[in-house]
């Protein structure tokens, strides 16, 4: 057998159709053998760690390409897909907002002190972010520091614009060099997603949630609510066409995939092929994918609103409109910082608690709650808004 037959079979088949084998494999498997299950978790983390060490490097390369070879019609996609970004966000704030005062949630906030260092104020979150638009390259791609990376890729592409062909068109070669190892790591998301499933039913099950129902419930409704209703309603309003085929097929060959790595930074490789497949204006995606991963965070927005207006109800504060639309905007700013904070949306519920004088103590415990509850929290978050992303670049980069 050949290297390039071998290649053919590998990427061979229903991606869609294996993962879901996956899911139901690693669902039987922590039935049967928890042990083994458990053990399996070692196919899931290995399947990450391929995925967040290509990422950084794939993305500076494709950035870097896709602007040295540019043409300025493809920059100028660029601002709506942003615009839609920011909406897109907001929108999903808003609507936290709403929900949670029409379905108050209260907390039990009897859990231990959790000593986690988080956010004072959104003028750090700005401060964190500044400082990661100037590090070196080297440090950014080895700390998986995207907006750094974008930076870079940014800048290099702008001078190599005027560079010969010939390195113009090295850089092109490096960046699809780089797309076909990612294309074989994608390829082995079914035994990834397998060891995930497994591995995470093993050590904790879904029994540890039923506490957190109604929170849960609110959480997920606003989630599903926006990748559902909002997310479409934006695109149509771009496109004036249908949205649904598109946005299912995002939330079917992207978030399924988000959804079991919990990582948007892992995901950027799996919704660059997806917009390669969709037939996308790759100088556009190639930037676009990687800036929606540090910036469209609808899904944090909510977690961020609704436990923050959980713990006002659980305190019996008031919130009049002026407040909550300063909460709205908040939580939209800290959203699109929520990458460059170690912890992500969770450790910014302090700083949108703070809006409303409630104590550090007290908004540790709202966080230690949404740990708890972060096995599914989390993973419909990332899967928000990494489906997003393809979303909102295929409404405005579809070359149909």
């Amino acid at each position: 057998m050949t290297t390039q037959t071998l290649f053919q079979r590998i990427t061979s088949g229903s991606l869609v159709l294996q993962i879901a084998i996956g899911i139901v494999a690693g669902v039987a498997l922590s039935q049967v053998s928890p042990a083994i299950a458990a053990s399996s978790m070692l196919l899931g983390d290995l399947f990450v760690q391929a995925l967040k060490a290509v990422a950084p490097v794939l993305v500076l390369v494709l950035v870097a390409s896709a602007i040295a070879n540019r043409r300025a019609s493809h920059t100028a996609q660029l601002r709506p897909i942003v615009v839609m970004y920011l909406i897109g966000t907001f929108a999903a704030a808003l609507l936290a907002v709403t929900v949670s005062t029409l379905f108050p949630v209260t907390l039990s906030l009897q859990v231990s002190e959790v000593s986690i260092s988080a956010p004072q104020g959104i003028l750090e979150v700005l401060r964190d972010l500044l400082q990661k638009l100037v590090d070196n390259p080297i440090n950014a791609i080895l700390s998986g520091n995207y907006i750094g990376i974008l930076v870079w890729g940014v800048l290099l592409g702008i001078f190599l614009h005027q560079a010969a062909e010939s390195s113009r068109r090295m850089l092109a070669d490096l960046a699809d060099a780089v797309t076909h190892i990612v294309r074989i790591v994608i390829r082995l998301a079914p035994i990834g997603i397998f060891g995930l499933v497994a591995g995470n039913l093993a050590a904790s099950g879904l029994s540890v949630l039923g506490s957190y129902a109604h929170l849960l419930t609110v959480l997920l409704g606003c989630m599903f609510i926006v990748a559902l209703l909002i997310n479409p309603l934006i695109v149509w309003l771009k496109t004036r066409r249908n949205p649904y085929p598109l946005v299912f097929t995002a939330l079917r060959e992207s978030g399924v995939t988000a959804f079991f790595t919990r990582s948007s930074a892992a995901n950027i490789p799996v919704n660059l092929a997806l917009c390669e497949r969709l037939n996308l204006e790759k100088d556009t995606y190639a930037i676009s994918i990687p800036l929606g991963a540090t910036i469209n965070m609808g899904g944090a927005a909510i977690t961020i609103t609704v436990l923050t207006m959980a713990a006002t109800h659980t305190l019996g504060i008031n919130i009049d409109f002026a407040t909550a639309l300063l909460l709205t905007i908040v939580a939209t700013l800290s959203a699109c910082g929520a990458s460059g904070v170690a912890g992500g949306s969770l450790l910014l519920i302090p700083l949108s608690c703070g809006l409303f004088d409630i104590s550090d103590d007290v908004a540790m415990q709202v966080v230690a709650v949404g740990f708890v509850i972060s096995i599914l929290q989390d993973s419909v978050e990332t899967a928000l808004n990494s489906s997003t992303d393809v979303v909102f670049t295929a409404a405005v980069a579809s070359k149909n």
